[in-house]
């Protein structure tokens, strides 16, 4: 049959299509929401359409509050994990030292142990060094977890690197700071990028490390949770929104890019 012979023909491309519609359904699902006006407290069926939460996304107590914190946190531990996790990604390519085998190992830890067997640990560490639990806990937990996520991103990219082209500078009489700034970071830049939009992402939406090691500290997920409990505000759904519409913003971006630096290369 026709029907049949199209879909053996198109079978991957429609398998790709469900799965990707997959994903994106539960973003649809808050986007929808985020312009319902519920009777009651809950968010959860949809009444009418109103945009009040878009006029007034701070409506609600503290959640602008907790938002920025938990880009604040963000931030910082994207900055930090993202310098860490490309030194080491660069010493475990470059070099070779006693235990490298063992380092490279463990790098990867954080990202096959389960998040609340880390975040156990951590509170653990904090409370035995007297440390008192805050943003700074939750920032030193966020790097610690978000650096082997760099480390696996930008060592990729740092091994398909061509060393001659560094060599090749070096002997058009290039120091090593020049070198490094003008041909090894733009051709590592890539997988730094993607490392630290990883970083950020996992930082961002973080639940049980933070949890675990924010004492009174309330981020935007932990807002979220506690709001749960008592009813969903609209204003979460548009927060959600609002930064998924951002992050679909800056890949869009960055493959425009991409593409036009590609185009130009080949012109």
């Amino acid at each position: 049959m026709p029907v049949l012979h199209w879909i053996r023909r198109n079978l991957i491309v429609i398998a790709g299509l469900l799965t990707l519609a997959y994903m994106i359904l539960p973003n649809i699902v808050v986007m929808v929401f985020s312009f319902n006006k519920p009777n009651g407290r809950f968010n959860y069926e949809w009444q009418r359409f109103s945009l009040d939460a878009w006029k007034d996304p701070c409506g609600v107590a503290d959640l602008c509050g907790s938002l920025s914190l938990s880009l604040q946190i963000a931030f910082w531990a994207t900055l930090g994990a993202t310098v860490l996790g490309t030194m080491v990604a660069f010493a475990l390519v470059r070099y070779r030292f006693r235990a490298r085998g063992a380092i490279s190992s463990l790098i990867f830890l954080p990202m096959a142990m389960p998040e609340v067997v880390m975040a156990a640990s951590l509170l653990t560490l904090f409370l035995n060094m007297g440390a008192q639990l805050g943003f700074w806990t939750v920032l030193i937990a966020h790097i610690m977890f978000c650096l082997s996520f760099v480390v696996t991103a930008v060592k990729a990219r740092v091994m398909s690197m061509d060393p001659k082209l560094e060599e090749a500078a070096r002997d058009l009489y290039a120091g090593p700071v020049q070198t490094f700034v003008r041909v090894t970071l733009p051709i590592a830049a890539p997988g730094i990028a993607a490392g630290a939009m990883l970083a950020f992402a996992l930082s961002f939406d973080d639940f049980i490390i933070t949890n675990f090691n924010a004492g009174s500290t309330v981020t935007f997920p932990m807002f979220v949770w506690g709001s749960a409990q008592r009813g969903t505000p609209v204003q979460i759904n548009v927060i959600g929104t609002a930064m998924f519409i951002i992050a679909v913003m800056v890949v869009l971006v960055g493959q425009v890019i991409a593409s036009r630096r590609k185009n130009n290369a080949q012109s």
